[in-house]
């Protein structure tokens, strides 16, 4: 499905695939690039939420699972030739100490910020490379620079995603490919804690209680937007950005 807004011919605009593109970082990603003049493939599970996307900013939307190689293979062909992927589908689930871990939501999360994550690079890298120009943008977290009590699980798969997007960065050397990583600290966005915390809305709020000003998604899509309009010479390895009341993952300053 294409809604078209910009006045450039979609053969001549830069191709980026941005997924978990239903909410939050994803979708202001998308409203970002396509305000930058890009052809936007935005990929979540959700189809009414990239419906809507697809509405309000001109974007091509597919509904996808990228924990699946069939629906991996719908997004390939669906993207075309690419010059961009932003792997921002992921997510934490849990605070179970390791004693108490339950290793399902452990699984899921591996599967879906560490496997997922490669599945669809490597599935799209033939595009990028055919480019000429192709960056991947890898969405990690401030998890993946610290440990902290109770987060040891999407520590862990935040980590690796950190390893991948090295890799790639040392494996792809030489190659028209940049290599992207995007790390941030407090986000405030409506699912990200409510989802780690099993639907509870108040100990989602609690996360955030007291912080003046935690990032928004489009604090974080304007960092990844600008990565991808820097020349392509210039590689932006990793980009750290945290709220100014968060000095490190364990040090955050409440107001209450």
């Amino acid at each position: 499905m294409t809604h078209s807004t910009n006045l450039v011919p979609s053969s001549h605009r830069r191709r980026a695939v941005v997924t978990g593109a239903s909410s939050g970082i994803g979708a202001d990603t998308a409203r970002h690039l396509v305000r930058c003049g890009w052809s936007v493939l935005a990929v979540a599970r959700r189809q009414d939420r990239l419906d809507a996307l697809a509405a309000e900013i001109g974007c091509d939307v597919l509904a996808a699972d990228i924990t699946s190689d069939h629906d991996v293979a719908r997004i390939v062909a669906a993207a075309g030739p690419v010059h961009a992927l932003v792997n921002n589908a992921g997510g934490a689930r849990g605070t179970e100490s390791i004693d108490t871990a339950d290793l399902g939501k452990w699984a899921w999360m591996y599967e879906v910020n560490v496997l997922g994550t490669v599945r669809l690079t490597k599935a799209l890298i033939p595009a990028l490379r055919e480019s000429g120009r192709g960056t991947i943008v890898v969405v990690s977290s401030l998890a993946a620079e610290t440990a902290y009590a109770g987060g040891g699980g999407y520590c862990a798969a935040k980590s690796a995603e950190r390893v991948v997007a090295e890799t790639l960065r040392l494996e792809l050397n030489g190659e028209p490919i940049r290599v992207v990583e995007i790390s941030p600290g407090l986000v405030h966005t409506e699912e990200f804690s409510l989802r780690r915390l099993g639907g509870d809305q108040a100990a989602a709020d609690a996360v955030y209680a007291g912080v003046p000003d935690p990032l928004t998604g489009d604090d974080v899509a304007e960092c990844i937007a600008w990565t991808l309009e820097r020349p392509h010479h210039v590689n932006i390895d990793r980009l750290v950005v945290k709220p100014l009341a968060q000095a490190a993952i364990h040090k955050l300053h409440r107001t209450t």
